[in-house]
């Protein structure tokens, strides 16, 4: 009975656990075993009753607490079960070995990185997983890495996708052969447990769904129960990875329809069976589906009674009673003003079946399980289950039904869902791996009507967002169009239907029963209809619009999308003759679509005023579809074009748009915003060209072609509103548009003609030449990386002719790189003979996106033409040779000889002549460019002499006898009589007597031609195609047209004027070259000297020049095409010109000259002041101390012979002035503090550290210099006193600061307003004023400081003395008075000046540059010491890295690489001046210890001081320098240096005694004894280490265990390692001199730096001559060197009885420190991506999502990663702090590029890694392998040395702590 049976499960399963858990689980594997044995026997049925009933009470759905446990607990069971009591793990192996798959099908989700290679793909959408990749051979294909979006499956081994060629080998090998028979005992238990155990997961699932109430479906509840499944889930996914064995009972489980009717069906006695059973209708009820036989029974109620909620009533056209629908739809809403808020419209019940939308029937545990997963909105874990089954293939066959039977259901949970980017991934991860195989969509095509339901349901999707049409007739219009605002369109969420769609679209089959079914097309172009018209644009004239609306991307989009797209896949299965029933059934169903259009929107023949749609995909369907029949499948095109009244229509709108076009680069749509400007471009822009404009463009080609040309032609200067500005009369009125619009519009009008009448790129040229055409006009414009020369998408790059296209037409150059950090990409540039002979402007016009883009590929033209010397002026575009025409297409030259168009030519001619206004160089140019296209496409040969008698009659208002341009050309036109203002000019002359006629035209034409309307022409014409077509339609359409074009009347009077012209085109365009030319008589005809030139008239030095050569041609081409008009050239040319009257400069005219005087005036003006400028500037870098003189140079030479002391002048670049700095108002330096790690990175190796890519390289930063020092500076602070440790070493290795400057200074006054105004100015670039940040107002440097200039002259410049003529004694003791008399300071510090106060800000600004903690080293906080420390520091950090900067040494010489940027003498003064504000207590002055011999004092403190042997000479240097009072005396600073080179070279010695041999040490020892008396043993390095090593003995300092010894002890090695270890000391001393003394520092060889710095610095005495030179003559001892050495080896005697184990390690060693280096990188970038991108974070070990690693210490950080983070700090700013003190440079693993952290910024530097094409490859988007750039590395580190990221790289931005 049930009610046991349900309590029954609760105390068994808590007296299961309470056993214990070690019985527990042996107990199970018994029972288990037990079970398999019974099941085997003959008892089978009792046992198989006996473990249903066990399943039954371990798998009921666990209610209340202990859930996880209990389902820990059930899966134990099954394992047990399904293992047949055997250990798990065995029966896993055994199962394997039973695997027979040939297939990889791993599965992966989005994010994980997988590999496709087109060479082996058959699928565009093949993939493999990296392991498959790399196992396979690829080497050589095209193949790339890619990133997935929304998952995939790995297809190695399917030879429907992919060639077996490109299999791995794993998977190569054909298997079933060798694969033993799976036992029938083994999987036996699984076949019985598996059908219970995946019923209760349903069950679960069904008890955890609620329908979601109105407001939002409980995300949450959802959550929870599927984490609650998470095991039961895993463990299925465990199962189908065991292989083929266990799969296959799978799909026998989900598959078996009696498994699902014996356990779900919901009868029996089971009460929670039932329940569920019930929840299951429910929720089918719920989403508006029903069991079919249900349907007729409840449908009708359910939906009256409104409890429906997924409001079907949208989609399946029922009655909207229920409310609860429409709420979700108003959430949708953006609230976008006007868009989203049109009222919706409601479709009846489409013709459709309505079963695809609303019907469901489950039959097998499959089809539920996937109706949960669509209900739960696809969990990742259910999917991944779900296609790890696919290498299954009846599961796969079986799951591709399920699928393809929900997909409408799929849809509606799409609409409704809120994560819909998530779930539109998951979807398409399911299907693309379903239909990308072409014979499983062939067959689900077949059995399923995909096709019927695929486009069923995406139309249904779009009925959901309809509104009505306002195009043409907005009351009336019936036709309706998606809303774009809406979000389905605006998110996109349609994209996974369509990428679906067009995905079955690619497979041949498929395809082929889409275009046979005629019920689907009529449904298909019913779709596209929706599109036809979306997102209208209505021109505003009053004003600007308020608010600007983004829909056109959604508009766009979608129709490139859901229109474009598919139809590029049907068209590529129409390639063939066999295939021409498919064409003519698309272009039937597309007409008819059309046809419904017009008649839906009330079209008759005017479209309506200011409104253009950029969004026609029927016509673009019709046009496709014809070019495609003509060019493959060689139909006849007349018997699939409508008829004329029909072509008439189609040629509206896009001609509207061509129009509108024109319109809009004419600044008339400027009140719609920029949006107008933004659709406008994309229409042309690369990846929607060919599917937009170029379709446009060929249906007025082909409308062109077959209608009446003088209509055509006046249609199209009629839509450019320009038909008033043709006319003769010098004055007209244009009712239709402003004066100002007028030029731009017919410039566009004329080049819409030149481009419809010359493209050929539907009209017959073949592909190659297409793409060639394509290539050519990118590249002319602007050379183009590999990967967009041409980025048309019809086009792939990669695609076979591609490459040989490319470097036919264009040359490679090489990335290079300037210095100055601008990076650049290996380019393609066009080669010379493409300049010559291809370049075609009217293709470059066509593909522009910014008008820029023309004016930049005639740049180049022009460059190219001035280089080769073909033309040295402006050049006019070349006129390029078409290709010839398709036959078919023949009609379009009937537009070229019209009257028309002649009338028009000829009109422009003349006004041009006569300069009327608005006419421009580019109308003529056009002008010219027409004619051109006339005689080279003549009809048939006109013969010369028949001057046909009927001409009279023909003659059109006596304006042109015939149409055929030849002869039009040299027809003379007398008199016209025009239509003027009454205030024109032409009013007031009396028209002459007609007989003055010219006696070369014939008297026929001696009539006026009349006044000529385009209008007028073109309704005539139109009126006679109609009539021709049908008589009733005459009643229609008059009314309409006569009504549309009453003039305004507003206008003045027009009255009628007759103007006497005399001219033909031949006589104009002779003229016309005089005029260009600006001389008489200009032009010869050519042939009179040179017969030939009419034999070939193809002469290349007509090919390139300006509007002259261009006459020439032409003249020269009518000449060869008739002898008629050769004859009247040469007449013409014989009547002497009368000469040109003076020009009359009209107004208009005059102002543009005005304009151009103006214009360069200013400029003028501009450079007199940039010239100003530059030369301030240069005077101020020549010197900080340029006395203002007229002549600088001769002031600076004077300052220098005469040695003047002069003060220093600055001038300060925000007020202008000039003088000195003075206490009151100081002048400073514009400088930036930042902290500087760099130095602490040197390391002591000359091989550079590499970056790990494997788990055994590590980096260990212990021999990095700041590690060294940190060690040395808390080994000195465990043994000696405090205070002294800190005098003894210097810090700043780690979070030094580091000062530099641009060189201008300003008054700091001038510089605290400049702040504040900035700070009021709240466009900041970049930086943050508040952190004092700001830009030198002059060079727009970065910066944050002002550091003060003190006053009095610069440099002191006391003559050089080489040696002074103090002896050393004295000297040393006045060094010793001045540093008592420390009070004394030239600015006393008691009285507080500005310039006291501003040094101490600038102090603690650099105090504030760097963290607390590389400024506190002392054992007491706060201490004194400490600043004092900091300070000196400072400066030893600025000069170390100057000695970086000059590369480690000082052989260069010359001024400092900065020298007129260095502040160091401006920072030495206000170090000094806060430095002697310390005092030193004259017992512990170090300076006495090293100048005189103390009697020892047994000092009572616990902790002696450092001894002077080990502390660091150069911090030694600068506490002597800056505790002096300033300006400093050159004898005493040498006196300083020498006394301090005694300590350096007693310190050399021991450091070398420590390294020799006992012997040695003996040996040296004896002969010291012997030498210690002669006179030169103080200068003696023998003497001096046999004394320092008999005095070390004296402690325990040799007694520990043998050191590594110099190899041989010879006297060379040993000078060399003396000089070596003096070396720095030297160098550092040297720059201190250049920057406290001036004077250039002197260049040498590396060999012998040594010996000229000591002369340099005065240690070496003049006369000794170099070839006996040793260091120790540079020895300068202020008292004996015995006693002196003696006592400071004493001290470490002492110590060494202490701590005999540390005074070696404490005893100042050779430095010996390479430069810094960012880490070495791999070549090839794939080695640090394999390594880096599935590398774990070691905080929660999963792998990061934006993975990064550290080009100087190869740490391994995730950006932006919320793991790491620290106190609201992430992981690369934490790091950036710790290991550059503010500067990171991290390489981002996903994205290959270089990202810099600088403090509180960060800006993106580039990539390191170029592809072959010497390309980037952000983001790896193209996945094309990538290597090193050694030069970019190069440049990258040059910038972290010398500390420029902020000048050089202008993007930063602030990080927020975020990174």
């Amino acid at each position: 009975d049930d009610s046991a049976a349900a309590g029954g499960a609760g105390p068994s399963r808590w007296v299961l656990q309470a056993k214990g858990g070690q019985a527990a689980g042996r107990d199970k594997w018994a029972k288990a075993a037990e079970l398999k044995t019974a099941l085997g026997g003959e008892s089978g049925a009792a046992a198989a009753g006996e473990l249903r009933a066990l399943l039954e009470r371990v798998l009921a759905p666990a209610a209340g607490p202990g859930g996880g446990e209990a389902a820990a607990e059930a899966l134990e069971w099954c394992r047990c079960l399904l293992s047949g009591g055997e250990p798990w793990d065995s029966f896993v192996q055994t199962v394997r070995a039973y695997d027979p798959a040939t297939l990889c099908g791993l599965v992966w989700t989005a994010n994980f990185v997988a590999y496709r290679c087109r060479t082996c793909g058959i699928s565009p959408c093949m993939s493999l997983c990296a392991e498959c990749f790399h196992q396979g051979e690829h080497a050589g294909h095209d193949y790339n890495m890619f990133r997935s979006q929304a998952g995939g499956a790995c297809d190695c081994g399917d030879s429907n996708v992919m060639r077996e060629a490109g299999f791995c080998k794993r998977h190569r090998i054909k298997s079933n052969s060798n694969v033993p028979c799976v036992p029938k005992d083994l999987l036996m238990m699984s076949e019985l447990v598996l059908p219970q155990f995946i019923f209760s997961l349903i069950q679960h699932l069904r008890e955890g769904y609620n329908e979601p109430a109105l407001d939002l479906p409980s995300e949450k509840d959802l959550h929870k129960i599927l984490q609650v499944l998470e095991p039961h889930v895993s463990f299925l996914e465990d199962l189908t990875k065991m292989g083929g064995a266990m799969r296959s009972v799978l799909t026998q489980v989900l598959t078996s329809q009696q498994f699902y009717k014996d356990l779900s069906s919901g009868v029996g006695e089971n009460a929670c069976a039932k329940k569920s059973h019930e929840k299951y209708l429910i929720a089918l009820k719920g989403s508006g589906l029903a069991f079919p036989e249900d349907k007729i029974a409840c449908g009708m109620q359910e939906q009256g009674a409104g409890t429906s909620t997924l409001a079907v009533q949208g989609l399946a056209g029922a009655t909207a009673t229920s409310g609860q629908g429409d709420s979700s739809d108003e959430e949708d809403q953006d609230g976008s003003q006007g868009v989203g808020k049109r009222k919706r419209v409601k479709l009846s019940s489409t013709t459709k079946d309505q079963s695809i939308m609303d019907v469901l029937k489950h039959k097998c545990f499959l089809e539920e399980l996937l109706f949960w997963t669509i209900k739960y909105e696809f969990p990742q874990k259910m999917v991944t289950f779900l296609l790890n089954m696919l290498p299954d293939q009846d599961y796969k066959i079986a799951f591709t039904k399920t699928f393809v039977q929900h997909y409408a259901f799929i849809m509606k949970t799409l609409k409704k869902s809120h994560e819909s980017d998530t779930m539109s991934n998951r979807i398409v991860h399911i299907s693309v791996q379903l239909f990308s195989n072409e014979e499983l969509a062939r067959q689900v095509t077949e059995e399923c009507q995909l096709l019927d339901i695929m486009v069923t349901v995406l139309l249904y999707m779009m009925e959901s967002c309809l509104i009505k049409s306002e195009l043409q007739d907005e009351e009336n219009s019936l036709h309706v169009v998606v809303n774009c605002g809406e979000a389905l369109l605006k998110n996109n969420t349609y994209w996974p239907l369509v990428s679906d769609f067009i995905n079955i679209l690619s497979h041949q089959s498929v395809a082929k029963k889409f275009l046979e079914d005629h019920g689907l097309l009529v449904t298909w172009m019913n779709f596209v209809s929706f599109f036809q018209g979306m997102n209208l644009n209505k021109r505003e004239l009053n004003e600007h619009v308020e608010f600007e609306s983004q829909t056109y991307y959604a508009a766009f989009a979608a129709e490139l999308e859901a229109c474009a797209q598919p139809m590029w896949g049907l068209l590529s299965h129409c390639k063939v003759r066999e295939t021409q029933e498919y064409t003519r059934n698309v272009v039937r169903y597309c007409l008819e679509a059309l046809q419904d259009w017009f008649d839906a929107i009330n079209f008759v023949d005017e479209p309506a005023p200011n409104q253009v749609t950029f969004h026609l995909p029927l016509h673009r369907y019709f046009a496709m579809f014809l070019s495609k029949a003509v060019k493959c499948q060689e139909l006849d095109l007349d018997t699939i074009l409508p008829d004329q009244e029909m072509l008439m229509k189609l040629m509206i709108h896009p001609l509207q748009i061509q129009a509108s076009l024109s319109e809009i680069h004419s600044n008339m749509w400027v009140r719609n915003g920029l949006q107008i400007k933004g659709q406008a471009m994309t229409y042309v822009q690369s990846h929607f060209c060919n599917s937009m404009i170029d379709p446009d463009i060929y249906l007025l080609q082909v409308c062109a072609s077959r209608l009446d040309p003088d209509y055509f032609i006046s249609s199209v200067f009629e839509r450019f509103k320009v038909v008033d500005l043709l006319t003769m009369a010098s004055q007209h009125q244009n009712t239709v548009l402003d004066s100002e619009h007028e030029r731009s519009m017919l410039e566009g009008a004329l080049t819409f003609l030149v481009l419809l009448l010359s493209l050929r790129l539907h009209l017959g040229m073949t592909d190659d030449e297409i793409l060639r055409a394509e290539m050519v006009a990118q590249l002319c414009m602007n050379d183009r990386t590999h990967k967009n020369p041409n980025p048309k998408s019809g086009i792939v790059p990669g695609s076979l002719s591609f490459e040989s296209v490319l470097s036919a037409v264009a040359d490679f150059k090489a990335p290079v790189f300037e210095p100055g950090g601008s990076m650049q990409q290996g380019m393609y540039t066009p080669k010379a003979e493409v300049w010559d002979k291809e370049f075609d402007p009217v293709m470059v016009i066509l593909r522009t996106v910014y008008r820029r883009d023309v004016q930049s590929a005639m740049d180049r033209y022009t460059a190219f033409l001035k280089q080769s010397g073909k033309f040295p002026g402006n050049p006019w575009p070349p006129y390029k040779k078409r290709t010839p025409l398709h036959p078919s297409y023949k009609g379009l030259i009937k537009l070229l000889h019209c009257k028309t168009l002649h009338i028009v030519l000829f009109t422009l001619l003349y006004k041009i002549l006569m300069d009327h206004q608005n006419l421009s160089e580019h109308v003529l140019c056009m002008v010219l460019y027409l004619i051109e296209l006339g005689l080279e496409n003549s009809p048939e040969q006109e013969s010369d002499e028949e001057e046909s008698a009927g001409g009279q009659e023909r003659c059109h208002d006596s304006w042109f006898p015939g149409s055929n341009l030849v002869s039009n050309m040299r027809h003379f036109i007398n008199y016209v009589r025009v239509r003027v203002p009454e205030t024109a000019p032409e009013v007031k002359r009396e028209p002459p007597a007609s007989t003055s006629s010219d006696g070369l035209a014939s008297s026929q034409n001696s009539g006026t031609a009349q006044v000529f309307s385009l209008v007028a022409e073109r309704r005539k014409k139109f009126q006679e195609i109609i009539n021709r077509n049908t008589s009733e339609a005459n009643q229609v359409v008059r009314p309409k047209t006569s009504m549309k074009w009453s003039a305004p009347g507003a206008t003045p009077q027009l009255t009628t004027a007759i103007l006497e012209v005399k001219e033909s085109i031949l006589s104009l365009l002779i003229k016309l070259h005089h005029k260009l030319s600006g001389k008489q008589n200009s032009y010869y005809p050519p042939w009179l000297d040179d017969v030939d030139v009419l034999i070939h008239p193809e002469i290349p030095r007509y090919s390139h020049g300006d509007g002259m050569t261009a006459v020439e041609r032409i003249l020269l081409k009518a000449a060869v095409q008739s002898r008629l008009n050769k004859r009247i050239i040469e007449e013409i040319c014989r009547k002497v010109t009368p000469p040109v009257p003076p020009k009359k400069i009209s107004s208009a005219e005059k102002k543009t000259l005005d304009k151009e005087e103006r214009r360069q005036k200013a400029r003028e003006r501009q450079q007199k002041l940039l010239a100003e400028f530059a030369s301030r500037q240069k005077s101020f870098m020549e010197t900080a101390m340029d006395v203002e003189s007229p002549d600088a140079d001769i002031a600076m030479e004077v300052a220098t012979s005469e040695q003047h002391v002069s003060e220093a002048i600055y001038d300060c670049v925000i007020c202008g002035q000039s003088g000195p700095s003075t206490e009151d108002r100081p002048t400073g330096l514009v400088v930036l503090l930042q902290a500087s790690s760099v130095l602490g990175q040197c390391r002591n190796s000359t091989e550079p550290k590499k970056l790990p890519t494997t788990e055994e390289e590590q980096i260990y930063p212990w021999d990095t210099c700041a590690a060294l020092h940190d060690v040395r500076l808390s080994t000195l602070q465990r043994y000696f006193k405090d205070s002294s440790c800190l005098q003894a070493v210097s810090i700043g290795w780690e979070g030094g600061v580091y000062v530099q400057t641009c060189g201008h200074t300003l008054h700091i006054d001038c510089h605290k307003s400049y702040m504040e105004s900035l700070r009021n100015d709240q466009v900041l670039q970049g930086f943050s004023v508040d952190k004092g940040e700001f830009t030198c107002p002059l060079c727009r440097q970065f910066a944050n400081s002002v550091l003060p200039c003190y006053p009095g002259n610069n440099v002191e410049r006391s003559l050089w003395q080489s040696h002074s003529n103090k002896c050393m004694q004295d000297l040393v003791q006045e060094v010793e008075d001045l540093q008592e008399q420390l009070g004394t300071f030239p600015v006393s510090i008691s009285s507080e000046t500005n310039l006291s106060k501003e040094m101490e800000s600038v102090m603690k600004d650099i105090k504030s540059t760097t963290q607390k903690k590389y400024t506190d080293y002392s054992k007491s906080p706060g201490s004194p010491d400490n600043d004092f420390l900091f300070m000196y520091s400072v400066a030893r950090t600025n000069l170390e890295l100057e000695l970086v900067h000059r590369g480690g040494n000082l052989c260069s010489g010359g001024a400092s690489t900065a020298g007129k940027r260095s502040c160091l003498n401006q920072l030495f003064h206000v170090l000094a001046m806060h430095m002697r504000l310390y005092s030193i207590d004259s017992a512990y002055n170090p300076w006495r210890k090293l100048t005189q011999p103390i009697q020892d004092k047994n000092s009572d403190e616990e902790l002696p001081e450092v001894p002077v042997l080990y502390r660091d000479v150069s911090s030694l240097l600068l506490i002597q320098i800056l505790t002096m009072p300033q300006p400093l005396h050159k004898e005493h600073f040498t006196c300083i240096i020498k006394v301090l080179f005694t300590l350096l070279y007693t310190q050399a010695l021991a450091a070398l005694s420590v390294k020799c041999s006992a012997e040695d040490r003996m040996a040296w020892k004896e002969s010291e004894a012997l030498k210690k008396n002669t006179s030169s043993g103080e200068k003696s390095w023998e003497v001096l280490l046999g004394h320092v090593i008999t005095e070390l003995s004296k402690g325990k300092i040799y007694e520990e265990g043998e050191t590594e010894e110099l190899t041989a002890v010879n006297p060379d090695s040993v000078e060399c390692y003396l000089q070596q270890f003096c070396l720095p000391f030297l160098r550092i001393t040297s720059l201190l001199q250049h920057h406290l003394f001036g004077g250039d520092l002197p260049s040498c060889q590396e060999a012998e730096e040594f010996t000229v710095l000591a002369s340099c610095l005065g240690l070496l005495p003049p006369f000794q001559s170099a070839h006996q030179f040793t260091s120790a003559s540079c020895l300068d001892w202020p008292v004996p060197a015995f006693d002196m050495i003696s006592q400071w080896c004493s001290e470490l005697a002492s110590f060494a009885d202490r701590h005999p184990d540390k005074v070696k390690a404490l005893l100042i060693q050779e430095p010996k420190w390479d430069l810094p280096r960012l880490l070495q990188l791999p070549d090839n970038y794939n080695t640090i991506f394999q390594y880096y991108h599935r590398k774990t974070c070691t905080v929660c070990t999963k792998v990061p999502k934006d993975p990064a690693v550290c080009l100087v210490c190869g740490t391994f950080v995730c950006l932006k990663g919320l793991c790491c983070k620290q106190q609201s700090y992430c992981e690369c700013v934490l790091h950036s702090q710790n290991c550059g003190a503010g500067t990171g440079i991290f390489l981002l693993i996903n994205a290959s590029v270089i990202i810099i952290i600088r403090g509180h910024r960060f800006c993106l530097w580039g990539s390191v890694y170029l592809d072959a094409h010497g390309e980037e490859d952000r983001d790896l988007r193209r996945g094309k392998p990538l290597y090193i750039c050694k030069e970019r590395y190069k440049v990258l580190e040059q910038q972290w040395v010398s500390h420029t990221f902020d000048h050089i790289n202008k993007r930063w931005g602030p990080h927020y702590n975020g990174l």
